[in-house]
C-alpha cells in the first residue's frame, strides 16, 4: 500500500498546518494513508539568531525542500511567504488551498491601537517589511528584534519585554489563539503583508505525477493566482527579506488587483504600485506591478543593501 509522506516543521504552527492539509487531503481521497515527518530547519535550530544573519528567507523551508529531492518525503508543506520565490530544480509548488486572512496584528497587553502607543514603545518584530511601515506611521517608535515560535513571542509580551509585537493573523487564527492577547488589526494603508502570507504552498518533485494530482484536489485557484502575483513581485527584486517589501493580490470574480510596496528601511521613503487584470494573468500583473515600482525608482534601496 503506498503512504503519502508529507514532511513539515516542527514548530506547533506548522504541525497545526500540516495536520490541516491531511485532513483535508484525507477527505478528498477517501482511504489515502499518509505518513507526517518532521524535518527541523536551519530556522528552528537557531532560534535566537536574527533572520538577516543566518540567511533570511529560505532558512525555514531548505530542509525541506533536501528532504524532498532526496527522496525522504513526498510533499512539503510551508507558510509559504517563507519559501524563495524561486524554487530548485526539479521541484514543483503543486497546490495552494484557500487562504487565510492575510493582514497583520499589533497585540499589546492592553489592546492599544498603533496611534494609542506611547512614545518610544518598544514594538517587537524581526521584520524588515514591519519595521519600515511601522516606522513610516510611527518614528517614534523603537524596533527590537523577537525570534521564537507564536507561543514563545506571546510570552515574552506578556512578560513586558515587549510593548507591543506584530504578528501574522493567519497563524493566530490557525493556532485558535486570536482571543488569547488583545489585538489590532492593522489596515492595508498602514501595513502590506508580506508576499503570500496567510498561503499554504504545498511543495513536491515535478515529475511526480501521481503526488501532484492527489495535492491539486485541494487547490484554490484565485489562492494560487494570488500567490503566483505576490511571488512574481519579490522575484523581480530577487532579495528576500533583506528588503522591505509587501504585495498583495485580490481576487475579485476574473480580475485580479495587486498592491506592491517597497520601502527604506527606517520608512522615511515608500514607493508604491497597483494593478488590474484578468485572472489568468497573475504573473504578468506581478511584473507589472514590480516594474512600476522600478520606474519610480525603488532599485535605488536596493543598492544601498549592496
Amino acid at each position: 500500500m503506498i503512504v503519502l509522506r508529507v514532511g513539515t516543521r516542527g514548530s506547533p504552527l506548522a504541525l497545526t498546518q500540516t495536520d490541516w492539509v491531511i485532513e483535508r487531503l484525507r477527505a478528498a481521497h477517501r482511504g489515502l494513508l499518509v505518513e507526517r515527518i518532521i524535518i527541523e530547519s536551519e530556522g528552528d535550530r537557531l532560534r535566537e539568531a536574527s533572520l538577516l544573519t543566518i540567511g533570511g528567507q529560505g532558512v525555514f523551508t531548505r530542509a525541506l525542500e533536501l528532504a524532498l529531492l532526496d527522496g525522504e518525503i513526498d510533499v512539503a508543506v510551508h507558510s509559504l511567504k517563507d519559501l524563495p520565490s524561486t524554487l530548485p530544480e526539479g521541484l514543483f509548488l503543486a497546490a495552494t488551498p484557500a487562504r487565510e486572512e492575510s493582514r497583520d496584528l499589533l497585540l499589546t497587553r492592553n489592546g492599544l491601537s498603533l496611534s494609542d502607543l506611547p512614545e518610544g514603545a518598544i514594538v517587537g518584530t524581526g521584520s524588515l517589511r514591519r519595521r519600515a511601515q511601522l516606522l513610516a506611521q510611527r518614528p517614534d517608535l523603537a524596533m527590537k528584534d523577537i525570534r521564537g515560535n507564536v507561543d514563545t513571542r506571546l510570552a515574552k509580551l506578556e512578560r513586558g519585554e515587549y510593548d507591543a509585537i506584530v504578528l501574522a493573523a493567519a497563524g493566530l487564527s490557525r493556532l485558535g489563539w486570536l482571543e488569547r492577547t488583545p489585538s489590532q488589526p492593522l489596515g492595508l494603508e498602514v501595513m502590506l503583508p508580506a508576499p503570500a502570507q496567510g498561503i499554504l504552498g504545498l511543495e513536491c518533485r515535478e515529475p511526480d505525477e501521481a503526488t501532484r494530482g492527489l495535492l491539486s484536489a485541494i487547490n484554490d485557484d484565485s489562492t494560487l493566482a494570488a500567490a503566483t502575483a505576490e511571488r512574481a513581485v519579490l522575484r523581480r527584486f530577487g532579495i528576500g527579506c533583506r528588503l522591505p517589501l509587501a504585495a498583495l493580490a485580490t481576487a475579485e470574480g476574473d480580475t485580479l488587483t495587486v498592491q506592491a510596496r517597497v520601502l527604506a528601511s527606517d520608512g522615511h521613503l515608500a514607493f508604491n504600485a497597483v494593478t488590474s487584470g484578468p485572472l489568468a494573468d497573475a504573473a504578468a500583473l506581478g511584473e507589472q506591478a514590480a516594474e512600476q515600482l522600478v520606474t519610480q525608482g525603488a532599485l535605488t534601496l536596493l543598492e544601498d543593501l549592496l
